[in-house]
């Protein structure tokens, strides 16, 4: 593994390496992506002190392994969701992530007021909507989404999710979200964030109907994109959950293993090209992330105060983990904890 080791820190790694290390023995795969992690960023572990605001479950999208859509049937008010930032408030957050379901009314108009309502009154930075989002949003105020992201950054978003990305490969999001917007369209509408100076994170949703390679794919489109903007902030992998969704009838979701490998896998192919890598303590629980953590991770995410998308896809293992019960769980590892802000800037 050594020359693994040294060929990622180069960022020399293959597709065909990545393929031969997932079939290789998995606790040296997951020894050489440690040894990455404390390379490339030392022994800090960050997290964010942030919420999840969902502005509505009604979607139009019918994603096959959304529970979201529907769940409750809301659709929040402005003040409502400037009540929500101002709770946030309470805790010392930095940020909100600001998505949800999309309908027809959702026109940039629409989301240029929410934004602009919440700037008037916080200061407090707006993680927002994602890139089939954006692709909607402007397709109902026929426009280009190259203007849609430059009228909600004038707005006040400040940085964008990199949700939607799923499996990047198109014949996997026929079957799981063929309403969704294409592999090249995904692609397209991130650069075009990236060029407006407004980074994202990127993610990757593994453990329904894609293969293995389907997931090196995806990985090695994430990093050429890193590679050409140099705006991703890190990347979120993020496991398949299937209660309440059809997809969830015929696939049950990814291993224990494959949430390890998954992780260290992304670590060994990134390098230096994209230094964080979130584990999401929401869907893979505290005693799992803290193993993923020591597997090529440095990341915990954030305190959410809500997450209703993963609770009503199953994940139990709570909503909301405040500051002081992240700095226990990495302490508990023998690692530093290190809150940052939304583009990983110490706070």
């Amino acid at each position: 593994m050594d020359d693994i080791y040294k060929r990622s820190l180069a960022g020399d790694i293959t597709k065909e390496d990545a393929l031969k290390l997932i079939d290789s023995n998995p606790f040296e795969l997951f020894d050489v992506a440690d040894r990455l992690r404390k390379e490339i960023v030392g022994d800090e572990i960050t997290y964010v002190v942030n919420k999840a605001i969902d502005i509505t479950d009604h979607c139009m999208i019918e994603c096959e392994f959304c529970s979201f859509r529907d769940h409750k049937g809301y659709e929040m008010t402005v003040d409502e969701i400037i009540e929500s930032v101002g709770n946030a408030q309470t805790i010392g957050a930095t940020e909100i992530c600001l998505f949800g379901g999309i309908m027809p009314h959702m026109t940039v108009d629409y989301y240029s007021n929410i934004i602009r309502s919440i700037k008037s009154k916080y200061d407090i930075c707006l993680h927002a909507l994602s890139p089939v989002e954006i692709y909607q949003t402007a397709k109902n105020s026929d426009m280009s989404t190259l203007d849609a992201l430059k009228i909600l950054k004038e707005a006040g978003m400040d940085t964008m999710t990199g949700a939607s990305a799923e499996i990047l490969v198109d014949s996997v999001r026929e079957k799981i979200c063929p309403k969704k917007i294409s592999t090249s369209q995904w692609i397209n509408i991130i650069k075009e964030a990236h060029s407006l100076g407004i980074p994202t994170t990127s993610t990757i949703m593994y453990g329904s109907v894609e293969t293995w390679e389907d997931r090196i794919d995806h990985l090695m489109i994430l990093r050429d994109i890193q590679r050409e903007t140099k705006s991703f902030t890190e990347l979120v992998p993020l496991t398949f959950l299937g209660l309440n969704n059809k997809l969830g009838k015929e696939f049950k979701g990814a291993s224990g293993m494959d949430d390890l490998k998954m992780h260290a896998i992304s670590r060994v192919i990134f390098g230096r090209d994209i230094p964080n890598i979130q584990v999401s303590w929401v869907k893979l629980g505290i005693r799992t992330s803290q193993i993923v953590l020591c597997c090529g991770a440095n990341d915990l995410g954030g305190t959410m105060m809500e997450d209703k998308i993963s609770i009503a896809a199953g994940a139990s293992y709570g909503e909301y983990l405040p500051r002081e019960e992240i700095i226990e769980i990495i302490e508990a590892i023998g690692r530093v904890p290190a809150e940052r802000n939304t583009v990983y800037g110490r706070v």
